[in-house]
């Protein structure tokens, strides 16, 4: 699936980009561009898509993203009420794989760098020590100039390339190329499931969003994202569920229908294939951690 293309702004007399973000939201636009990038969440939460990944994310979130990896991170929807006082923050450094010149991935003492870029396609997750060392240096990198933010940007290769404290986010085939009217289409699509996760939503109503048939709808759904809609609202629903067991506000049976199942068994069963736990499991889980 091909998202928006989006074009980086390129800061004067710099190899790569380092901004700190501050604004009401992270937008909407699902995109992708040919610059890498890592990714520091310093406040905010929702859900972000990744290639064909679909997870929450919240405050302290470290994510480096491959050249033309398709993302977005679409905070709740309080965060775009009229008036709202919420906002978010982050920290996110691009670079083109050759930013440092060509001859730097060429050389022995670096090999593993090109292996951490092709690794980064799918999109990598920090956690642990790295992340927290990865964090600091993002933030000094906010104000370093000259030779410092090289050093800076080459400390954090070195920890990114050692590090075996994370995970992978998206799988090998994590979009598909198309042209920009499916994107504007998609886009369409994601932000009425994202509204209305919590109601019915009929396959004739959301095919009628995209012009198409039930039938057509369907099959273009299942082409571009590898996915029945169906999986895709339910993956949806369970990232709902999962932000609601964290916030532990409503009993655990209360949040199947919040999340918009229609019956506890029925969501008992996609949480666990989901997740590969119950929900009374992943609360445990998540507060052990």
């Amino acid at each position: 699936m091909k998202p928006h293309f989006h074009k980086v702004p390129v800061q004067q007399q710099s190899s790569f980009s380092v901004r700190h973000d501050v604004q009401p939201n992270f937008g909407k636009i699902w995109h992708y561009h040919p610059e890498l990038e890592l990714h520091y969440v310093i406040k905010g939460e929702g859900v972000r898509f990744i290639g064909d990944n679909v997870s929450n994310f919240s405050a302290g979130e470290i994510i480096l993203l491959g050249e033309n990896l398709p993302h977005t991170w679409r905070c709740k929807e309080e965060y775009f009420a009229p008036g709202s006082a919420l906002e978010v923050q982050a920290v996110v450094i691009q670079f083109l794989p050759e930013c440092l010149g060509r001859h730097l991935l060429n050389m022995p003492e670096s090999y593993l760098i090109p292996r951490l870029f092709e690794k980064a396609k799918k999109g990598i997750l920090l956690s642990g020590k790295a992340r927290e060392q990865v964090a600091a240096l993002m933030l000094s990198a906010v104000d370093a100039t000259n030779i410092d933010r090289l050093i800076l940007l080459l400390s954090i290769f070195k920890i990114l390339t050692e590090t075996e404290e994370y995970s992978i986010i998206a799988s090998a085939h994590a979009f598909y190329k198309s042209n920009e009217s499916e994107t504007m289409r998609l886009n369409k699509i994601y932000s009425h499931t994202l509204s209305n996760y919590n109601k019915p939503i009929t396959l004739k109503e959301i095919a009628s969003l995209s012009n198409l048939s039930v039938t057509s709808f369907c099959r273009y759904f299942k082409l571009l994202t590898r996915k029945t809609y169906y999986d895709f609202l339910v993956e949806i629903r369970i990232s709902m569920a999962c932000r609601f067991l964290v916030e532990d506000r409503v009993p655990i049976n209360m949040v199947c229908f919040e999340c918009g199942f229609n019956n506890v068994s029925n969501f008992y069963r996609h949480f666990k294939k989901v997740t590969g736990l119950t929900p009374s499991g992943y609360k445990r889980k998540y507060l052990k951690n």
